[in-house]
């Protein structure tokens, strides 16, 4: 495989085709590489536009979803940004490139374990990493920006009250087969100022809240 001519093809045919215009974010996706986080067994795959899988039965996201994340945080040069879902530290990667520091948990031990040695050879070192379930939890304090890697079935507040004034929160809410992108932002007046994004689908999160279960 030709790596920089697959990278190419991935930021000119997919990621800009899907209303990524961003140069930094554009910058940044041609610059962390891809292809050093997949699996090693889907590496021949690393740009192309489809989930890769994960242990756990987990995926990475696409990388034209990953695009329009970034895009949509607007990741500023010095936020502090939390990451729910470390998964296979790539997008941690992107994060940490744009923001002043990261925070990342996942629920399987072994995605952050594995990250911190990829983040590493990447020379990236502003990212924390944690096991954490953050359906239960998060790390203290609030955040600049928040992106939750998994779906959440629906809105879980939580997140929300995790970020500072004006911080920007991106989340995938509702269920198969169409789930909706959303930016929701925390205003000065601590209203929640939500924006829809674009159509997806990913797998929830680990214990994440859900509609009650009907009853006859």
């Amino acid at each position: 495989m030709n790596t920089e001519f697959a990278r190419q093809q991935m930021l000119g045919q997919q990621i800009r085709t899907f209303e990524v215009s961003d140069p930094e974010v554009l910058d940044i996706l041609a610059e962390v590489p891809r292809e050093e986080f997949v699996p090693p067994a889907f590496r021949n795959m690393a740009f192309a536009d489809m989930p890769i899988p994960l242990p756990h039965g987990r995926f990475m996201m696409t990388p034209t979803v990953e695009g329009r994340l970034l895009q949509m945080l607007a990741i500023q040069p010095d936020d502090e940004v939390l990451e729910v879902g470390t998964g296979s530290g790539f997008l941690t990667a992107c994060l940490a490139r744009l923001g002043r520091t990261v925070v990342s948990v996942d629920i399987f031990p072994d995605f952050p374990e594995t990250a911190a040695l990829k983040l590493k050879r990447a020379g990236i070192d502003n990212v924390t990493l944690a096991a954490m379930d953050a359906t239960r939890e998060l790390p203290p304090g609030q955040f600049d920006a928040i992106a939750v890697t998994a779906s959440c079935p629906i809105f879980d507040n939580r997140f929300f009250e995790a970020l500072k004034p004006n911080g920007r929160l991106f989340v995938i809410v509702g269920n198969p087969p169409v789930m909706e992108a959303q930016l929701v932002v925390r205003a000065e007046s601590g209203r929640q100022e939500v924006t829809s994004g674009f159509d997806t689908c990913v797998p929830p999160l680990i214990n994440a809240l859900a509609p009650p279960a009907f009853r006859f």
